[in-house]
C-alpha cells in the first residue's frame, strides 16, 4: 500500500469516526466542518493522521473544531465538555487537547474564522456590524448607507472592504 492509499484510507476512517459522532452529538454543521477539517489536512504534504491512533486524531479534530466554535461554553449550543470527546473516543484528554493545538496551527483555525465557523457564529460574530476607515474600526451603521452596502454586498462574496478618506 502506498502513502496514498495509506492516507485515503485513514481520511475515510476519519470521515466515519467524526461523522457519527456530530449526528450523536452535536449537528450536521460541525460534521461538514470537521470533513472540510479532514480533507484539508489530508492534502498537507505532511499529513499528521498518516500514523497514531486513529481515535486521538478524529477526538482532536473535533476538539480543534469545537475550540473556536465555542462548543465547550455552556451557553451555546450544541455544548459538549471536552473531556466527553476524548471519553467517547476512548482517548486521554491532554493527548487530544495536545493534538488539537497542532491541527489549529496546520489550519490557522482562530475564532470567527470564516472556514470553519459554524452558521451561528457566523451570524453572530461581532465584527459583522463594524467595518474599516482610516484604520479605524467603526460602527457599519456610521458610514454611509451606499457604502453600507458595498461591504454587505463584498461580504456576501466572501471578501472584506475597509476605506480610506483622502485628506487634501
Amino acid at each position: 500500500m502506498n502513502k496514498g492509499d495509506i492516507v485515503k484510507k485513514r481520511e475515510k476512517e476519519l470521515l466515519r469516526l467524526t461523522g457519527t459522532f456530530c449526528s450523536q452529538r452535536l449537528d450536521d454543521d460541525y460534521r461538514q466542518l470537521c470533513e472540510k477539517g479532514i480533507l484539508k489536512l489530508g492534502r498537507k504534504k505532511e499529513v499528521p493522521f498518516k500514523r497514531g491512533k486513529i481515535e486521538i486524531w478524529a477526538a482532536a479534530i473535533v476538539y480543534a473544531i469545537g475550540s473556536i466554535n465555542f462548543l465547550f461554553d455552556k451557553s451555546f449550543e450544541p455544548f459538549v465538555r471536552a473531556e466527553e470527546i476524548s471519553e467517547y473516543f476512548g482517548a486521554n484528554n491532554s493527548t487530544v487537547s495536545n493534538k488539537a493545538r497542532q491541527i489549529k496551527d496546520m489550519l490557522d483555525l482562530w475564532y470567527f474564522n470564516p472556514e470553519f465557523s459554524t452558521r451561528h457564529m457566523i451570524e453572530s460574530n461581532p465584527l459583522n456590524d463594524m467595518v474599516m476607515v482610516d484604520g479605524f474600526i467603526v460602527p457599519l451603521s456610521s458610514i454611509p448607507e451606499d457604502m453600507q452596502e458595498m461591504v454587505r454586498k463584498e461580504r456576501a462574496e466572501g471578501r472584506d472592504i475597509e476605506f480610506t478618506s483622502r485628506m487634501n
